[in-house]
């Protein structure tokens, strides 16, 4: 049990460093791409990259299924009932989600949208107890010290509220419902399906608004290639997807606490990419999220049921 949580641990900090360096790709495929068309192509690519791989695996899988046929080895079955009814609905949600971040982003600064972001943080949990979850008391703790530390890390001029915050905190709702869902899908339901099924129904509700709201310019797109490939293949394709294989040895709380190190890794890459300066509230905000984070592993369940 403790190698499985190591690995899911180490995955969610992978999750949270490609998330972290996709913001500079958000930011600049929006240079040539309205929001939903920027969403629309990432998660196509998304789900165009993940194909392939699911039907290899598949083929590998029936391949070795056959060898053993009469063998001792119990095959894992996945409820795809539950796939058909709950994989749209994730979809649905975390299309909202990331069209509230990527507007969002139009009207309210970087700082803003990365702290208001983190509400997921807390909000995880608070939504988690109207579904009968518990959450330890060190959760709690260390989900608001990573929140403070969020705070000195993304806000330098105070919080005020604008047409983009509230946009934000509309992200954070989603983000956070998005992230149970997938704590309670991802232990019953085949991961890889899970993930084809919500990027092609966010491509999709993305593309529809597009449509309807955006100029559509092949060039554009084509400009912003760059962005979309890193934000499609890696943010989307990849990161989504080893969400949410992690979450099935993670709590969705102590989940919602690491992928919030995307704020940590995203000032890193704007120091890295965009000469960008990190500051003293920056590395004060850094290590406060680090002990956050570090304090949630403290006496972790042995069982599942917490959020």
């Amino acid at each position: 049990m403790k190698t499985k949580a190591l690995r899911a641990d180490l995955l969610l900090l992978m999750v949270s460093a490609i998330w972290g360096f996709a913001f500079v790709a958000q930011i600049k495929g929006m240079e040539h791409l309205g929001p939903f068309l920027f969403n629309a192509c990432r998660f196509a690519l998304g789900f165009l990259s993940l194909l392939p791989v699911y039907f290899l695996l598949e083929a590998f899988s029936a391949k070795k299924n056959g060898k053993k046929e009469s063998g001792v080895e119990s095959v894992k079955k996945y409820d795809n009932h539950l796939l058909l009814k709950w994989g749209p609905i994730t979809g649905i949600v975390l299309f909202l989600a990331s069209s509230f971040q990527q507007v969002g982003l139009l009207y309210t600064t970087a700082g803003n949208s990365g702290f208001i972001t983190g509400f997921y943080i807390i909000l995880v949990p608070i939504l988690g107890i109207c579904f009968g979850h518990s959450t330890r008391p060190v959760t709690w703790l260390g989900g608001a010290i990573a929140l403070a530390g969020l705070y000195f890390l993304t806000v330098n001029d105070g919080l005020s509220l604008n047409k983009g915050d509230l946009l934000t905190l509309g992200s954070a709702l989603m983000y956070a419902i998005q992230i149970l869902l997938i704590g309670w899908l991802s232990r019953h339901v085949h991961p890889l399906r899970l993930s084809l099924t919500q990027f092609f129904m966010t491509a999709l509700c993305s593309l529809l608004v597009a449509l309807y709201l955006e100029p559509i310019s092949l060039d554009a797109i084509t400009q912003s290639v760059g962005p979309l490939l890193f934000a499609g293949v890696l943010s989307t394709g990849v990161a989504f997807t080893i969400q949410i294989i992690a979450q099935q040895d993670a709590a969705s709380s102590h989940a919602a606490i690491i992928m919030s190190l995307e704020a940590v890794f995203a000032v890193f890459g704007g120091w890295l990419l965009l000469d960008e300066q990190l500051g003293s509230r920056g590395v004060v905000g850094c290590a406060l999220m680090m002990a956050g984070m570090l304090l949630s592993q403290l006496r972790r369940p042995r069982g599942r049921s917490t959020a």
